[in-house]
C-alpha cells in the first residue's frame, strides 16, 4: 500500500545515515514520515565509520552485485553531497583526492597485485605507482615501502557531518524525529505490517515500517524466523590522531596492509578499524588500540609525535554474506534497509533511491534482486 493510500506515517526504525537518508528523501516526496532512534540519531555506526566512498579499492571477489550498487552510489554522491550542503547549510567534507593502497613487503605487493588484477577486471580504474612516485604524492611514507595502487574514482566524506544535516533537512522537510525512543517489536497482523511497538508498550500504527536499525536489527520482537534480518555486530575499534592542518602528514585515504588512514580537513587523522566478532561488547582494547597504531607507524612512522584525539568503538551491521539486506519481505508493508556493513555511507543515496519509489509506488526496482532477504533462504534450499 502507498503512503498516498493511507494516512497513517511510514515508520523508520532507525536513525543512521540510511534511515536518516532514506527518511528525507520520504518528507521531501511529501510522505508522512516518523523515525524512532534507540538513542540520538546518527551516533551508532555511522558516527564512528571513516567515510570512505572506496568502491574500487574495497572491492572483493565474489561481490559483483556490490561493486555495481556500490559505483552507482558513488555517482550519485557529489550531487547528494552538494544538496545536502545547500539545504541544510551546513558544510559535508566531500574530499575527492582519490585514495593510495601500498604494500610494504614483497609479499604485500605480490597479494596487492592479485587483487588489483581482480578490480580491474572489473572495471576498476587503477594506476600503479613506483615507490618514488607514491613518495612524491605522500612525501611522509616510511622507507618500507614495496610498491602502491592509486585510485582515483576513491573518495570520502566527513560522515559525522553528513549526519548532523541530514538530521537538519529531515526536520525542515516535515519528519518527526523520536529519539530515545527504542521500538521493541514490529506489529504484524495476518500478513501485513500493521506498526511499531515501543519499549514503553506504545503501539504506533504505520503504513508501512523500514527496518533500518543496523546491528540492532535482528534484536526486534515480532520477526518470524523467516523475515528475521541475518544480521549480526560486527565490532570494530578506531582512533584519531591530532595533525596540524596546515601541515598534514597524509592528504589521500591511505590504505596499507593491517589498517586504513583517513585525514580530515580539520586535522584530525583517523586510523581504523578491528574486526571482531564479539557481539556488542563495547570495550577499548590494549591490543585492538596497540594494532591500529603499530600498523599506522609502519606506513608513516612520523605519527609517534601526533597526540591522540579521540578512541571509539562501533558496530557494523554485518550479513551473512556482507552484503545489505534491502527491499520488500514476505510481510506486507516490511520493507528492510540493513546489514550495509561496510558500505553503510557510500551506500546511502542509492539506498534512499531504490527504497522510495517501493514506498510510495509499491514499485520493486529490479536493481534489488541480489540485495532481498529471500535470498538466504534460497540459499538454504539449495544447501
Amino acid at each position: 500500500m502507498s503512503s498516498s493510500a493511507s494516512s497513517l506515517p511510514i515508520a523508520i526504525v532507525g536513525g543512521g545515515i540510511i534511515g536518516l537518508s532514506l527518511g528525507w528523501r520520504l518528507a521531501e516526496a511529501g510522505a508522512r514520515v516518523v523515525l524512532f532512534e534507540r538513542g540520538e540519531a546518527g551516533l551508532g555506526a555511522s558516527h564512528a565509520a571513516a567515510g570512505m566512498l572506496a568502491p574500487g579499492i574495497e572491492t572483493e571477489p565474489g561481490e559483483d552485485p556490490l561493486i555495481a550498487l556500490g559505483r552507482e552510489s558513488l555517482a550519485l554522491w557529489p550531487a547528494f553531497a552538494a544538496e545536502l550542503e545547500a539545504k541544510s547549510g551546513l558544510a559535508v567534507g566531500l574530499r575527492t583526492e582519490g585514495t593510495i593502497e601500498i604494500a610494504l613487503t614483497r609479499d604485500d605487493a605480490a597479494r596487492l597485485a592479485r587483487r588489483v588484477a581482480f578490480q580491474q577486471s572489473r572495471g576498476a580504474e587503477l594506476h600503479w605507482l613506483s615507490p618514488a612516485s607514491a613518495r612524491e604524492r605522500e612525501p611522509h611514507l616510511g622507507p618500507q615501502l614495496a610498491g602502491a595502487v592509486f585510485s582515483p574514482h576513491d573518495h570520502q566524506v566527513d560522515n559525522r557531518r553528513v549526519v548532523a544535516a541530514l538530521r537538519r533537512v529531515f526536520l525542515a522537510a516535515g519528519g518527526e524525529l523520536r529519539e530515545h525512543t527504542p521500538v521493541a517489536a514490529i506489529e504484524i497482523g495476518g500478513s501485513r505490517v500493521s506498526g511499531v511497538r515501543l519499549r514503553t508498550g506504545e503501539i504506533v500504527p504505520a503504513s508501512s515500517v523500514v527496518l533500518a536499525a543496523g546491528a540492532w536489527s535482528a534484536e526486534l520482537d515480532g520477526l518470524t524466523p523467516a523475515i528475521r534480518p541475518p544480521v549480526r555486530p560486527i565490532k570494530g575499534q578506531m582512533l584519531s590522531l591530532k595533525m596540524d592542518p596546515a601541515h598534514p602528514l597524509l592528504r589521500h585515504v591511505l590504505w596499507t596492509p593491517k589498517v586504513y588512514l583517513v585525514p580530515r580537513q580539520d586535522g584530525r587523522l583517523l586510523i581504523g578499524a578491528t574486526t571482531e566478532e564479539r557481539g556488542f561488547e563495547v570495550s577499548l582494547t590494549a591490543g585492538g588500540i596497540f594494532s591500529l597504531l603499530e600498523g599506522a607507524w609502519r606506513a608513516i612512522p612520523a605519527i609517534e609525535e601526533l597526540p591522540i584525539d579521540e578512541m571509539w568503538v562501533g558496530f557494523r551491521p554485518g550479513s551473512r554474506d556482507d552484503a545489505p539486506i534491502l527491499g520488500p519481505t514476505a510481510i506486507e508493508g516490511l520493507v528492510m534497509a540493513t546489514g550495509h556493513h561496510r558500505n553503510g555511507i557510500l551506500l546511502a543515496p542509492i539506498t534512499a533511491a531504490l527504497l522510495v519509489p517501493l514506498l510510495l509506488e509499491g514499485r520493486v526496482d529490479p536493481r534489488l534482486a541480489p540485495f532481498r532477504l529471500e535470498r538466504f533462504a534460497s540459499r538454504e534450499r539449495v544447501a
